[in-house]
């Protein structure tokens, strides 16, 4: 068989005939038993089912713990090979694919906005989704997301502490200045906070002490801030320095 535009690698099913097309597809199918469409929600998960044969089904709603979970790839797999799950990245993480490689099954969390859409579908339900998931992780229409290991999500979830903190940091610096601005205090200095700066703010004396007690209550809230967002360069930092990723941010 002559197939000029054959490759070893990143072989193209569009390159190759019909016939064998449909094997290498079939190949690809065969690898799993059946393709098993999460709709993850903190407490449900809905769920369905594509058989590599055709049939697809929905399964109906679990409770979302790591027992219920268990419990389904046991009943799924019974007499059947190996199962292949996914579900749409989103607030509940990697939890549950972290499980589901330990059961020694496959999953992919996949990116929501890659997803396949029907042109006019808009009513979006647990079952409709879990179906669609499952139909399209049997087409191989899904993009799944890189998946990071437990400490690369630990080193990550510190940095989004840091960057929280910095918002908050900001946040507490334009209402300790909006307060100011509206009862007439106006820094003329060439830069706000400088050591001149905080020396401007540390002498501004109000005639209500109620007043008084909201200044200092705002100047404490941005320089326990300010402490925060240090301790948590710090605490980056030394984690960074730790990561077996530090040779390449290093350089």
């Amino acid at each position: 068989m002559d197939l000029p535009h054959l490759k070893v690698r990143g072989l193209s099913l569009r390159s190759v005939t019909p016939r064998l097309r449909a094997a290498l597809r079939g190949q690809v199918m065969n690898k799993f038993s059946k393709y098993v469409g999460l709709d993850v929600h903190q407490e449900t998960i809905a769920v369905a089912v594509a058989d590599t044969a055709g049939e697809l089904r929905y399964m109906g709603e679990i409770v979302n713990t790591p027992e219920a979970i268990a419990k389904l790839v046991a009943q799924l797999k019974r007499g059947t090979g190996r199962l292949a799950f996914c579900y749409e990245a989103g607030p509940c993480g990697y939890t549950i694919c972290r499980q589901l490689l330990e059961l020694k099954q496959d999953c992919q969390v996949v990116a929501p906005s890659l997803i396949p859409k029907k042109p006019g579908e808009r009513v979006k339900t647990d079952r409709r989704d879990a179906l669609s998931l499952a139909r399209l992780h049997r087409a191989g229409e899904l993009s799944p997301v890189w998946i990071p290991d437990e400490a690369q999500e630990a080193l990550r979830d510190l940095t989004r502490a840091r960057e929280d903190m910095k918002h908050l940091q900001r946040q507490a610096k334009q209402r300790l200045l909006s307060f100011l601005s509206r009862h007439g205090h106006r820094y003329t200095g060439r830069s706000r906070w400088t050591q001149a700066h905080w020396r401007w703010l540390e002498g501004i004396k109000f005639v209500r002490p109620e007043q008084q007690i909201v200044l200092q209550e705002y100047i404490d809230t941005v320089q326990a801030c300010g402490s925060r967002v240090a301790s948590l360069d710090h605490e980056v930092e030394t984690a960074a320095q730790a990561s077996p990723v530090w040779p390449v941010i290093e350089a």
